[in-house]
């Protein structure tokens, strides 16, 4: 049986069913799901029964898998596999984080607009994140598409940010918030990184803007236009005709593309409720100033 490819909007957001992510998937199926993630760049796969490993399993189809950053904390016991990004409010217990707990306030960052791992050199291609417990009330993701984002965008706005290189870093986002708590290891890993601002996808020829609460300057800019210019944007590619907010259910896994949409998770009461949320996460195929044939100089 073919699987069902159910638009939410026009070219934005589909719901994918008649398909099984634990199972072995047919090459006919992974090419129907890569047509319908260039189309809609945001895909829903309602009651997906996974464990860790078939969430992994499915994940290679699309590429190598990240490390979760906080294998770079000596002193973070990981709760999940490393290649699992836990984004949920669980201790290595299964007990509910308590208020002042680290992770707790590094993940608060997650609540931020953002784009998968846009502070590293080689940024996130896609990233599929699996539902086990939610809350009752709360906890919705929502997701910006950045390519209509970038269509609506004035043509001389357009011009003016051809060729614009800014730079990503953790710690810029998590400063918003106030934190601050990375050791040496950490704030060398976590060093700025260059990316476009925007960029042509190259499985859909469509532009995109390419923006995260990761990024705080722009090369060759000054810093207060710099950040000035990264908030019109994001106000911008935030507005309501852009973004999908999706209410969640305990099986969903939820993949999107991180070159072209971003999320934010949104509040609800996580010393109340346990949520237990999964991320496994992929590559791109190289640098976005690469990609965009930008010779950037290390700084």
């Amino acid at each position: 049986m073919a699987i069902i490819v159910q638009p939410v909007t026009e070219d934005f957001v589909a719901e994918v069913g008649d398909i099984d992510l634990s199972a072995p998937l047919a090459a006919g199926d992974i090419a129907s799901l890569r047509a319908a993630f260039t189309r809609y760049a945001v895909l829903v796969f309602p009651d997906q029964r996974l464990d860790d490993e078939s969430q992994l399993t499915f994940a290679r189809h699309w590429g190598p898998l990240e490390t979760t950053v906080f294998k770079h904390r000596s002193d973070h016991k990981l709760r999940l596999h490393e290649n699992l990004a836990d984004v949920g409010n669980l201790d290595t217990e299964n007990r509910l984080l308590p208020s002042d707990n680290r992770q707790r306030l590094y993940n608060l960052g997650n609540r931020l607009w953002h784009t998968d791992s846009s502070f590293k050199r080689l940024p996130a291609y896609a990233s599929m994140l699996h539902a086990r417990s939610i809350p009752p009330v709360g906890g919705q993701t929502e997701f910006a598409d950045l390519r209509a984002a970038w269509d609506a965008l004035p043509a001389a706005t357009q011009r003016r940010l051809d060729g614009l290189v800014a730079e990503h870093s953790l710690m810029t986002s998590r400063a918003r918030l106030g934190f601050s708590d990375f050791d040496d290891n950490e704030r060398r890993v976590f060093a700025p990184v260059p990316q476009t601002v925007a960029r042509r996808l190259p499985d859909s020829g469509r532009m995109s803007l390419y923006l995260a609460s990761h990024a705080g300057a722009i090369r060759g800019m000054a810093r207060e236009e710099a950040e000035a210019l990264l908030a019109e944007l994001t106000a911008h590619a935030t507005q309501r005709q852009f973004v999908h907010s999706h209410r969640w259910r305990v099986g969903d896994l939820v993949m999107w593309d991180n070159r072209c949409t971003m999320h934010r998770g949104m509040a609800f009461d996580d010393q109340r409720y346990p949520r237990d949320m999964r991320r496994a996460t992929v590559s791109d195929v190289a640098p976005t100033c690469e990609q965009m044939g930008l010779a950037v100089a290390a700084e």
